[in-house]
């Protein structure tokens, strides 16, 4: 597999310049980064919740988890992570735990901790447990132009 055909017609429709990185297949989000010496900080990790409503996307930097006492504050809503199966039929076209962190592409709202803005650049899931996507802190911005941004993470 390669990136995830969403993913890919997203970013061509945004004209952004971004980087593939290969590296060796890991299960995790975290094992990907330490896999291509990125630190976890600059890695979006993308965690899909739910409610009764619809599902959103919270993405974090890899090192973090979410604090769903400020995720609820943030959005009003008393949300819970989503199992497995639901998640791999929201992002069919994507591996297992491989999710990007821009919901978009899959109509789903997203939410994005600040955390991650503060980096220079960033790296993320392609749809595919054996490549990273590698681009600027300001493209990210723009890919997630339509995102809740808020403080909803901690540090592990």
């Amino acid at each position: 597999m390669a990136i995830a055909i969403s993913l890919q017609q997203f970013l061509q429709n945004h004209a952004l310049d971004y980087e593939i990185i290969d590296h060796r297949r890991t299960s995790s989000t975290l094992h990907s980064a330490e896999a291509a010496h990125i630190p976890g900080d600059r890695m979006a990790k993308s965690v899909l919740l739910g409610d009764d409503e619809s599902y959103m996307l919270a993405v974090i930097p890899a090192t973090h988890h979410i604090d769903f006492d400020d995720l609820t504050q943030l959005t009003g809503r008393n949300l819970f992570l989503i199992s497995e199966e639901e998640l791999q039929q929201a992002f069919a076209d994507c591996e297992t735990g491989a999710v990007p962190p821009v919901g978009d592409p899959y109509g789903i709202e997203t939410l994005v901790d600040v955390a991650l803005l503060q980096q220079p650049d960033l790296y993320f899931e392609s749809g595919d447990h054996g490549k990273l996507l590698h681009l600027s802190t300001d493209s990210f911005r723009e890919l997630e132009e339509n995102a809740i941004m808020g403080e909803f993470s901690y540090h592990i």
